[in-house]
């Protein structure tokens, strides 16, 4: 009885994937269907009922490779193939088209067809969406690419070539006195800001000056505030017009970067989340207001002209010199730790807020797993935030401008005293 009722399952799980199958064919021949509505029936190579078929086919050759012999899918795939082939050589005969886009997506149907039952139908159901949406969206593509200039193509490689090439190649440990210097981490950095500066550039290309700063900062306040400031104090000194909106930019990151400390600590240990909420709370509001209000303000501006957008879109050089300086910081903050003890904690959290705030907070929320005490740990990551927001101020009046660093420095040296007196009260 029971090998009746599991082979009463199998059969309808196989049903299952193959009505699956069908209906991924039936979606990517919808679009080419669409895409060709115009022509007579009989014109188009395929349709929504061929690809359906295409779909069902693939399915049936992961049935049969898995029932009868692993050739059914090679097989079936090669005629596929031919009997695209010899419909697309006989189009080209009559109509002068060389693209090979729809043969493309019949050889991906009938693939996305046999995932479906061979493997995984999570797995093709997503890769047919993601192929519906590509052949759907052919005349914004090739905008893009129209529009798209040398150097940034070439900027695009190149950060490509430092994260996914190089990254991963990296040794992941501790090196140096006392293991501070982890390679990957700190290459993770240079990474890092190097794409904060490829993003930014973009988003204002594509948003415009405006909703591309304020994209840029709140992506940036999830990532790395501190390059954030070093790209916006650099476009400042450049565009003197945008002033405000940059300056509203770097305090909006800023004050984001408050809350993902809350995430670290909520992720390595809650305990240490009501002694720091509070502190982290005012810095936050004290950083987000003045920003908000910079922002309404010149926002009802007359319009000023896009800056221009010549520069290399990739600053690698900025990315390389931050990372040189956080290895630096992380040898003298292991000397400080060392030599002075206790006392050595918040000299390296102060130390280490000079490049980055996630380094110190993580390890001190580590260490307040097991012998930190939980004000120490929390003044230490303050005094890190702290610091480290002095030296954004510091970035956005000498890299920057007066002005940028004048609407940057107020709001940040009073979320500070507030940040570091809450910690202290506590």
């Amino acid at each position: 009885m029971d090998d009746v009722a599991s082979q009463f399952l199998t059969n309808h799980q196989t049903t299952f994937h193959l009505a699956i199958a069908l209906m991924l064919g039936a979606l990517v021949g919808l679009e080419r269907g669409w895409d060709a509505r115009e022509q007579k029936s009989g014109e188009r190579i395929a349709g929504i009922r061929t690809f359906s078929l295409i779909g069902l086919l693939g399915g049936i050759s992961a049935l049969l490779a898995d029932e009868i012999t692993v050739w059914a899918f090679p097989v079936l795939l090669i005629c596929v193939v031919a009997m695209g082939l010899v419909a697309y050589s006989e189009r080209l005969a009559h109509i002068r088209n060389f693209s090979i886009t729809g043969l493309v997506g019949m050889v991906l149907t009938f693939c996305f067809g046999a995932i479906a039952v061979g493997i995984d139908p999570v797995i093709a159901t997503a890769a047919a969406v993601v192929t519906t949406i590509i052949l759907d969206n052919k005349a914004e593509i090739h905008g893009w690419v129209q529009k798209l200039q040398s150097h940034e193509l070439d900027a695009a490689l190149k950060l490509l070539l430092i994260s996914v090439v190089m990254l991963p190649l990296l040794p992941n440990q501790g090196m140096g006195p006392g293991g501070v210097l982890n390679p990957r981490e700190i290459w993770y950095m240079v990474v890092m800001i190097a794409s904060i500066s490829f993003v930014g550039y973009f988003a204002i290309r594509m948003a415009g000056t405006r909703k591309g700063i304020l994209f840029t900062s709140l992506f940036a306040g999830l990532s790395s505030s501190t390059a954030l400031t070093l790209h916006f104090s650099r476009q400042a000194d450049k565009n003197p017009d945008f002033n405000p909106q940059f300056a509203a930019g770097i305090l909006i990151a800023c004050g984001t970067m408050f809350p993902r400390i809350l995430i670290y600590c909520l992720i390595i240990n809650t305990a240490l989340l009501p002694n720091l909420i509070w502190p982290v709370a005012v810095m936050t509001v004290l950083l987000y207001g003045p920003a908000i209000f910079i922002w309404r303000k010149h926002s009802r501006q007359a319009k000023v002209s896009q800056p221009p957008l010549s520069q290399n879109p990739l600053d690698l050089s900025s990315a390389l010199v931050f990372g040189a300086l956080l290895t630096g910081i992380l040898l003298l903050g292991e000397f400080l730790k060392n030599s002075f003890g206790d006392a050595g904690i918040y000299a390296l959290a102060a130390t280490s807020g000079v490049a980055d705030v996630d380094a110190i907070t993580l390890s001190l929320t580590r260490m307040s797993n097991n012998d930190l005490a939980m004000n120490v740990a929390v003044v230490g990551i303050v005094i890190a935030a702290a610091v480290n927001n002095l030296v954004k101020s510091g970035m956005a009046w000498s890299i920057g401008n007066r002005q940028t660093g004048l609407m940057v420095g107020g709001p940040m040296v009073l979320s500070l005293a507030a940040g570091l007196l809450v910690a202290w009260l506590q």
